[in-house]
């Protein structure tokens, strides 16, 4: 089965270079807890070129770039960085950049980031509870650093003035401190990192997780992404995910989903290819405009990109096709 994939703006990828030690988890010698196990074959540079490498023929027409944890001593270097990147390549189009919200220099930092005018949006992954079952009672679930940290949240109540959204990675049993945390600030649109990071599929799991997501979908100022799908130690397989995607269109509504690559970590679990082409397939059956709200409109909205600058989105779309499998 042949399926066209639309014109793709890839609103979550990074770009690093970690010569020089400004992503300190990316040091030879430095190996954190992660999500996908052992993450040492992403640890080298990643730049336009690599990128454009691993797409390979997929139909990518626009970037925005995910902040990839830069030292917290000085997080505007990394908007600083990447202004030369940018300035380089007219289809990187935003950035999400990162503050430590609790800080307190946070108020320093957001208007210094703000200075760059292709800064978007800010990500600061917050301090979790590990799993849901610790959730009744930890001590963890007011933490400095946390959803619920007094002064996270007086950072947090800054991105406003500066026209900044939060991009929220963190997973799905925190919904209830992202309803209470939209209910303090309304006005602040917040981005949903990798489907609410569903993990596990294991048939309780899955259920508090669709909970979450049916929670989630019900604040309109909220969009998420389908994105860093992954299982730790197991291939990309559309098997895995094809539930997941079609509850999160089906509770969101296109136009408040959209598809992105989250590379080169993704890489650890599969092609470029396969996963996009995969996100194609899981989405062949709805409308032509339903798929271009996934693959590129509501990339082009949340991120604020003038898409009358590029090529196959403001004319009509011209799509690639794939086989089914590949």
């Amino acid at each position: 089965m042949t399926v066209m994939i639309p014109p793709f703006i890839d609103c979550h990828h990074h770009i690093w270079d970690p010569k020089g030690g400004s992503h300190p988890w990316l040091a030879p010698d430095v190996a954190i807890p992660f999500r996908y196990g052992d993450y040492s074959a992403i640890k080298g540079r990643y730049l336009p070129g690599e990128y454009e490498a691993d797409a390979g023929s997929i139909p990518v027409v626009g970037h925005v770039t995910m902040e990839g944890e830069w030292n917290e001593a000085d997080p505007v270097a990394e908007s600083r960085w990447i202004a030369n990147v940018f300035a380089e390549r007219p289809d990187y189009f935003a950035h999400v950049a990162r503050a430590i919200l609790h800080a307190p220099d946070v108020g320093d930092v957001l208007a210094a980031h703000a200075a760059f005018p292709f800064v978007r949006g800010i990500r600061h992954k917050p301090v979790i509870v590990p799993t849901p079952d610790d959730l009744a009672g930890s001590p963890t679930k007011s933490a400095r650093g946390s959803l619920n940290c007094r002064d996270w949240r007086r950072g947090y109540a800054r991105l406003r003035r500066h026209g900044f959204h939060f991009e929220l990675q963190a997973p799905w049993w925190h919904v209830r401190d992202l309803l209470d945390l939209i209910s303090a600030h309304p006005e602040t649109p917040i981005v949903l990192n990798h489907m609410f990071m569903p993990g596990t599929r294991a048939p309780e799991a899955m259920s508090g997780w669709r909970a979450a997501i049916d929670l989630a979908a019900t604040a309109p100022n909220v969009v998420i992404k389908i994105s860093g799908m992954g299982l730790p130690g197991r291939p990309w397989d559309l098997a895995d995910h094809r539930p997941l995607i079609d509850h999160v269109i089906d509770r969101f509504g296109a136009e408040r989903c959209m598809v992105a690559s989250n590379f080169p970590v993704d890489r650890l679990c599969g092609t470029f290819e396969t996963i996009i082409s995969g996100y194609a397939h899981a989405t062949v059956h709805l409308s032509n405009n339903e798929r271009n709200a996934l693959f590129w409109e509501t990339a082009a909205r949340v991120y604020r990109i003038d898409t009358r600058t590029i090529a196959g989105v403001a004319e009509p779309p011209r799509h690639r096709e794939t086989k089914c499998g590949s």
